[in-house]
């Protein structure tokens, strides 16, 4: 009777994230406990309330119209706060949480995520867990995560959302679509935009090539006042300036690929101790480099891959790129948990509120995903969030030929599993789901056509003709395909329409996709051949117009840029 009384005056708990019942991952090996008194950090993501959410989403819809007298009137973080601040008492009650456990808590500025660092011996007591290191089995990477549920006490759970990467393996991205390249010997007299980074590597994508086809201004020499753009990189993915003036030099540059700034720290020398070390920011970098030109580039960087923490670096900082490209993802799949995905789709939301474009490769596996053949479609995670701009891959429909493209079938597609269709894209994927009936999926149930489609656009990034990178000081180069190319190419795309409408004095794009969406199918390249199987079976086909392979197509700079700085 008394170990019953003892058990009863125990407060209750929680458990969270109970949609998490897997606490490995593929490439991850499980090793020893974490030591008691060995430092670890915390992110407590407070909930929002729905109404207010759901409020503050309707707000935001009408800012990002053009079609709006508020298009563009974009919040600063007293007024996104004053919209979506958690209550005093949930605040207050994460933040004794915190203390009781022995930490420091720090509250960001829109006073809806405390931090902390505790011993992990506290972590395990108060979040009723066990915590392991583990190791990549590929890679030189190391993580602290929990290798059970964990828990809190209910009256502190009823406010909090998740506690950021306790249960998450960083999906570190593997070493495909990246070939060293030997130079061809040549004596070709061919002046074309194909030479320009040198006859020998005549047969790869470079800035000229780009510049050819999607006619964007080239080169960008100036730039309007408070521009510029961002980059996120994580995993050990740094970058050196030698390579980036190899680059700037072999392909005749007019503006050097600089970076202005670094939040979070580089290590050059990882770039020269092996031929993949930094092939991922480096791709980034150049191309997003010397398709915005002298708009300044801004690199974000975290070791650990976490959406929750890059965007929270964001809203935490001033200053920050009114564009963002962002080169890694997730299959929905393996976010495991709905709570963690709303975590970082409110967060997209609150930093489109400020003015922020964000911009998500769609992925490089098609329609598959990382996870490979199954019985269902899947779908890519953050491309499936409303509030980003997916970036789908095509390739040069004949080899060498600057002109019609084709779908790359690698490329991110489809349709959200957990994400709504927004109305701004309901006519054009109605219309795509009618006319491209017969040539859709024999297997309705392999994916949720109710939901949000993806990606939106599209730009180069199949293996057909690849990607010249600059690696190793220069000393060698590299092909190199994948979304991750054309992000960054599309990024720096619209850095350039940002900058007109700042020099016009307009405010910046910021949520992207309402207004892409106004400006339909007439701006881009239509892509109509093709499909997403990622090189197996199934997928989705390229069509007329708009469609779940491609989106609508490929950037045509002057008429697009002329819709979007108009309003």
């Amino acid at each position: 009777a008394t170990a019953v009384s003892l058990e009863a005056k125990k407060p209750p708990r929680t458990v969270m994230e109970p949609d998490v019942t897997i606490f490995e991952a593929p490439r991850w090996a499980r090793g020893e406990r974490v030591s008691g008194d060995e430092p670890v950090h915390l992110t407590f993501f407070l909930k929002h309330c729905p109404y207010q959410f759901a409020k503050f989403h309707k707000d935001l819809e009408d800012r990002s119209d053009p079609a709006s007298p508020n298009y563009a009137q974009w919040l600063n973080v007293e007024q996104v706060k004053a919209r979506l601040k958690p209550s005093s008492e949930a605040l207050e009650s994460v933040i004794a949480f915190v203390k009781a456990m022995g930490g420091v808590p720090a509250v960001d500025k829109f006073e809806s995520v405390v931090s902390t660092t505790v011993p992990a011996k506290s972590v395990e007591e108060h979040l009723a867990t066990v915590l392991h290191h583990h190791g990549h089995t590929d890679r030189n990477a190391q993580v602290i995560r929990a290798v059970k549920a964990y828990s809190l006490p209910a009256d502190v759970a009823k406010h909090v959302s998740v506690v950021g990467d306790l249960v998450r393996f960083p999906r570190l991205k593997p070493a495909s679509l990246v070939k060293e390249v030997i130079p061809q010997e040549t004596t070709t007299n061919d002046d074309s935009a194909w030479t320009r980074c040198g006859s020998s590597y005549s047969g790869f994508v470079n800035p000229h090539v780009l510049a050819e086809r999607y006619g964007f201004e080239f080169p960008k020499l100036s730039h309007a006042k408070g521009n510029s753009l961002g980059l996120a990189e994580f995993q050990r993915q740094y970058y050196d300036d030698p390579d980036l003036e190899a680059f700037t030099k072999a392909c005749k540059l007019q503006t050097n690929v600089t970076v202005s700034k670094v939040e979070g720290g580089n290590d050059p020398k990882a770039c020269s101790g092996g031929f993949q070390g930094c092939v991922e920011s480096l791709l980034d970098i150049e191309y997003a480099g010397a398709v915005a030109g002298a708009i300044p580039l801004k690199v974000y960087y975290a070791t650990d891959y976490s959406l929750l923490s890059w965007a929270n670096q964001l809203l935490s900082k001033d200053g920050v790129p009114p564009v963002h490209s962002v080169s890694y993802g997730n299959d929905e799949a393996q976010q495991t948990g709905r709570a963690y995905m709303d975590s970082v789709n409110t967060a997209f939301a609150k930093l489109s509120a400020t003015g922020v474009t964000i911009l998500f490769a769609a992925g490089d596996q098609g329609v598959w995903g990382r996870e490979g053949v199954g019985t269902k479609y899947h779908p890519d995670f953050p491309a499936g969030s409303p509030y980003v701009t997916a970036v789908g891959g095509t390739d040069f429909k004949e080899k060498g030929k600057i002109g019609e493209e084709t779908t790359w079938p690698d490329g991110g597609s489809g349709f959200s599993n957990d994400f709504t269709r927004p109305k701004w894209q309901d006519s054009y994927v109605e219309k795509y789901l009618q006319e491209a009936k017969g040539s859709l999926p024999k297997f309705p149930h392999v994916y949720n056509a109710s939901s949000r489609a993806y990606p939106d656009l599209s730009a180069l990034a199949g293996v057909v003709n690849a990607y010249l990178v600059a690696l190793e000081g220069g000393k060698r180069f590299a092909s190199v395909g994948g979304t991750s190319a054309a992000s960054p190419v599309v990024a720096g795309i619209v850095a350039q329409i940002n900058d007109r409408r700042l020099s016009a004095g307009k405010p910046t794009l910021g949520w992207l996709n309402p207004a892409l969406y106004k400006c339909g199918e007439g701006v881009f390249h239509d892509v109509t051949t093709g499909k997403t199987s990622g090189g197996i079976v199934g997928g989705f086909p390229a069509a007329k117009g708009w469609d779940a392979a491609t989106g609508f197509g490929t950037v045509q700079y002057k008429p697009l840029a002329k819709c979007l700085v108009a309003n």
